[in-house]
């Protein structure tokens, strides 16, 4: 088992954002964590995750203090993968979900046994998002994001046009609304 991890996966595994964990680093609240080079290397305690040093005022922190009790669920992101043959880029390709947290990678490295689940008929959309072919892992189990060096990062260009597709029927939903409460605005003073 791992015993240092990068932002990335610490952040994964405390279940915040990389970067409210690099302002916990900058503010010095993460134990035993060093930068090397450009990298900073944090620690696992006992637990499996790193240790944070809670503030002395404002509210709790809300991140992870013990290993993750639900299953990781690996997805290969097909569409992604046709994306970056047709336009020659190299968007992370494989799509790891912890509960509601959902992270991006290029590689990954299961420490521990899994397993390939393939239901065509049933699509898992509870934890797989409808998916139809995934991988599980067992908690205890750690999966070890790996990134490519020259790789594009950020969401994978099928997610980036998900989540405008979601703005767009956003926005026409509340446009709706506007204009009904306009129609009834007009309809009262005549």
């Amino acid at each position: 088992m791992t015993t240092e991890v990068r932002t990335t996966e610490a952040a994964f595994l405390l279940n915040i954002s990389p970067g409210r964990l690099r302002i916990l680093l900058q503010q010095d609240r993460v134990v035993g964590a060093y930068k090397l080079k450009r990298l900073w290397m944090i620690p696992l305690n006992s637990r499996g995750v790193p240790e944070i040093i809670p503030s002395r005022h404002g509210p709790q922190g809300t991140w992870n203090k013990a290993e993750r009790t639900g299953n990781t669920f690996v997805h290969v992101l097909r569409n992604t993968i046709d994306y970056n043959r047709d336009n020659g880029t190299s968007y992370p390709a494989v799509a790891v979900k912890v509960g509601d947290k959902k992270d991006y990678c290029h590689a990954l490295k299961i420490n521990g046994p899994c397993q390939i689940v393939y239901q065509p008929h049933q699509p898992n959309r509870t934890q797989a998002g409808g998916a139809r072919l995934w991988i599980e892992v067992e908690p205890q189990h750690q999966v070890e994001r790996i990134y490519f060096s020259r790789g594009d990062y950020g969401p994978p260009p099928e997610v980036t046009q998900q989540r405008q597709k979601f703005k767009r029927k956003r926005k026409e939903k509340s446009k709706k609304s506007s204009q009904k409460k306009c129609l009834r605005k007009s309809k009262k003073k005549s």
